[in-house]
């Protein structure tokens, strides 16, 4: 028999430890075989013991290996020449990508076939094999990441006296049958590399930061921190019914929380960009990273169908009694403004799902609004859109005053040149002031 190296033959002298890089290139591609006892240029110079040698490498390989590769590997001794050399034939692993244990998941852990040559996997090729062993639900699939810690979850847990051991793991699929985390485990561990961003806007647009915060860990710690934050901002105010005084908060409490639950459980965590809360003067703005799943409408999700995009991960919420297990968390937002006079938003794109909560303590015009002109007189002011506070502060100043002008807008609002012209800009647009002079003589005055 002619020995030659190929890209399904690796020729070896001796059982080596780089021998298990070689069975992991070949059953992570299309399989090949060992030959032990033959030299790289075809000499063969045998095996004194070849029984020995098929053990030896069947025990390197049930300790070294994971997932378990024995189900592939073939031992057999040949004899050439009159000598003894072991054929180790490896096929094509269904449960790919095969690693070193010590390595990890990692590409100095995972090996591929290149030519003639064992070589590291690129993360793509990593993702790939495991995209194709595993299917394309992200949180079925094996994590990268198999160091992974779950101090926050483990308190979770507890908390709500439901136990989460490693049964409790394998039964909610953190671990699968052979032992390995999957991408569930991340999301839950202290490790999870998915973030929720939030920020605070001053008024009702982007152009003015008031506060941000990126918050990372396990999602039963954004969980609990991004609710924190946002209770922290949900301010109270009073009013007087007859004899009553009734405190209202400005988001009902429900209706945050399950905005909140929902951007956790249906993002779609195969996409790496963060999910996005925006908290603004008339409204908190919740983003979730993938659109609604293939088949489901709008109108199908406010009914209360509910096709989840991360059963998985559904269940250990449900388990925790976190959320119902059927879709009633859209139901139960537009419960809680039942009897307001401003309803939560819902919007959809392709690869986002917006929640819109209004404030229901913001001090919406109606349609026919009126304002005070500089002389008293109330006068209507057609709009829909909510007066802010820095538009109430100007029209104030102006009816004191008589009129105002921009350097006035940047010391009673605390804000730059620029900012202020762009106020008083849509200000002008929207019927509120109206221009007087030009060049430096430039003030505005209440529009009559």
């Amino acid at each position: 028999m002619l020995f030659r190296e190929s890209e399904t033959v690796e020729l070896k002298e001796v059982v080596v430890d780089d021998i298990k890089k070689e069975i992991i290139a070949f059953a992570n591609c299309d399989g090949g075989k060992l030959y032990i006892g033959v030299r790289d240029d075809g000499t063969v110079i045998g095996l004194d013991n070849a029984d020995s040698v098929s053990l030896q490498i069947s025990n390197m390989v049930r300790d070294a290996i994971k997932p378990d590769i024995t189900m592939f590997l073939h031992y057999e001794t040949i004899v050439e020449n009159g000598k003894n050399v072991v054929v180790v034939d490896i096929q094509r692993g269904t449960d790919r990508p095969y690693y070193l244990a010590k390595k990890g998941m990692r590409p100095e852990g995972v090996y591929v076939r290149q030519g003639y040559s064992s070589v590291p996997a690129t993360d793509t090729a990593i993702r790939r094999m495991i995209k194709e062993t595993d299917g394309d639900r992200f949180e079925a699939m094996r994590c990268l990441n198999q160091d992974l810690t779950f101090e926050a979850t483990k308190k979770e847990f507890e908390l709500r006296k439901t136990d989460f051991g490693p049964q409790q793991m394998r039964t909610l699929k953190l671990i699968d049958q052979d032992g390995l985390y999957s991408n569930l485990a991340l999301l839950l561990s202290d490790q999870c590399v998915h973030t929720i961003k939030v920020a605070v806007f001053q008024g009702t647009d982007q152009n003015i930061f008031k506060d941000r915060r990126e918050f990372t860990g396990s999602l039963m710690q954004q969980m609990n921190e991004v609710y924190d934050f946002i209770d922290f901002r949900n301010q109270t105010r009073a009013t007087i019914e007859k004899l009553y005084r009734v405190d209202v908060r400005d988001y009902p409490e429900v209706a945050v929380r399950e905005a909140l639950l929902n951007l956790l459980v249906h993002r779609d965590y195969s996409f790496s960009a963060s999910a996005f809360i925006s908290i603004y003067e008339d409204r908190i703005e919740f983003v979730s990273i993938g659109g609604l799943m293939p088949g489901i409408d709008l109108e199908d999700v406010m009914v209360g169908i509910s096709v989840c995009r991360n059963q998985d991960l559904a269940n250990v919420f449900y388990r925790l009694h976190l959320i119902e297990a059927y879709g009633t968390g859209m139901g139960k937002i537009m419960k809680a403004y039942e009897s307001m006079q401003v309803k939560p938003v819902i919007e959809t794109t392709k690869n986002a799902f917006k929640i819109i909560l209004p404030n229901i303590n913001a001090k919406y015009e109606t349609e026919n609004a009126t304002v005070k002109t500089k002389s008293g007189t109330p006068v209507t002011v057609h709009t829909e859109k909510k007066l802010s506070d820095e538009e109430e502060k100007i029209l104030e100043y102006a009816r004191k005053h008589g009129a105002i002008t921009r350097n006035d807008v940047i010391g009673l609002l605390e804000v730059s040149a620029s900012t202020a012209a762009r106020v008083i800009r849509k200000m002008v647009k929207t019927n509120l002031l109206e221009q007087k002079g030009k060049a430096r003589n430039t003030h505005y005055t209440i529009a009559e």
